[in-house]
């Protein structure tokens, strides 16, 4: 069942998801845009280039936008040919050129599907068999995404036209204080949109806080918001890899949560997969779902792109998946073991190097 205007529809499995945008592909009457950071020439991906190629072919405007960076080793000139050899309109955000090298380092970090301004699915899948227990198996990632219709589908529709026009996301004027809004972290009025919005959720806890996010190495401002939250009685609880995929991330985070700890937060190592997943929920009342890793790339580089909403139904769904994903995950000891002389000396480099992260 679609959900209606101010109802979401929680993915947590691969296979789940791209049945459903299977589906909604296949219902087009007018137009599918689509993003991905990741576009893989695999079983996952040459699946739903043939479901998009099919609309294309009958007369529906589709339009794929995929990040040059993210999807360098993950998909092929074939995939890409066969995209447009049947009219499907295909372009690649900041190839590299060695005449512009800095902007390969901005990247379009979203996961998005628009069909007809009416479906929209947002949030950290990427199109590739690593998140199909079909084809990966018990190990596949665990991700998280989000289904919604309504304004929220043509807010998603406004993000994908901007970027997709070089121009800067600006909100319509019945949607400045909705309940539910899709955002990009770049827009008209402020250039770093979800880190103001994150910083304002935690400002206001009362009572509980719940982060999950792959990559943690915030600014300062967001530092002090959590830390501040758990010093005035807020219960506040970090979901993160047990040990992260990327090296000099886990140089630096390992100095964030120890500070944080020491403040009252407690922090969770997640094991039994790669996670992935990217959710806040604030009260069991505010929540947040989308592309946005809780770090300086996904802060203040990249494009991303959230679902912020004042849901307690979607909230309480995030809360309960919570409580799940930490049945597989330990609380990291507030005494840490010294840390290698090599890892000492390259995290203050590491910290400097954040924004490449």
């Amino acid at each position: 069942m679609w959900p209606g205007d101010d109802a979401f529809r929680l993915f947590t499995e691969g296979d789940e998801l791209y049945a459903a945008m299977h589906a909604a592909i296949n219902g087009a009457k007018r137009e599918i845009a689509l993003e991905s950071y990741i576009f893989a020439d695999d079983e996952v991906g040459r699946a739903l280039a043939d479901v998009l190629a099919e609309r294309a072919r009958a007369g529906i405007d589709v339009r794929v936008h995929l990040d040059a960076a993210g999807s360098l080793f993950w998909a092929s000139r074939k995939l890409d040919r066969f995209l447009r050899d049947n009219d499907v309109t295909l372009r690649w955000y900041h190839r590299w050129h060695w005449s512009q090298p800095l902007r390969y380092n901005q990247r379009n970090h979203r996961k998005l599907l628009v069909v007809d301004q009416r479906q929209a699915f947002l949030g950290g899948f990427n199109i590739h068999r690593e998140n199909s227990r079909r084809y990966y198996g018990e190990r596949r990632w665990r991700d998280t995404h989000v289904a919604m219709a309504g304004n929220q589908a043509k807010q998603a529709q406004a993000a994908f036209e901007a970027l997709w026009q070089r121009c800067h996301w600006q909100a319509a004027p019945e949607t400045d204080s909705p309940s539910a809004v899709v955002l990009p972290n770049k827009t008209a009025d402020c250039a770093h949109r979800l880190r103001c919005i994150f910083a304002a959720m935690f400002a206001s806890a009362q009572h509980h806080i719940e982060v999950t996010t792959p990559y943690f190495v915030p600014d300062g401002w967001t530092q002090r918001a959590l830390g501040q939250a758990a010093e005035r009685g807020v219960s506040v609880r970090l979901l993160v890899p047990r040990k992260s995929d990327v090296a000099p991330i886990r140089w630096i985070a390992r100095r964030i949560y120890a500070r944080l700890q020491c403040r009252g937060v407690r922090v969770f190592g997640y094991h039994a997969r790669l996670l992935h997943a990217k959710t806040v929920t604030v009260d069991g009342d505010w929540a947040s779902v989308g592309t946005a890793n809780l770090d300086y790339r996904s802060l203040f580089v990249n494009h991303e792109l959230n679902l912020c909403a004042r849901n307690r139904k979607l909230a309480s769904t995030l809360t309960k998946q919570f409580e799940t994903d930490l049945a597989s995950a330990v609380e990291f000891s507030t005494t840490w073991p010294r840390q290698r002389m090599t890892a000492r000396m390259l995290a203050p480099l590491a910290w400097a190097a954040r924004r490449w992260l």
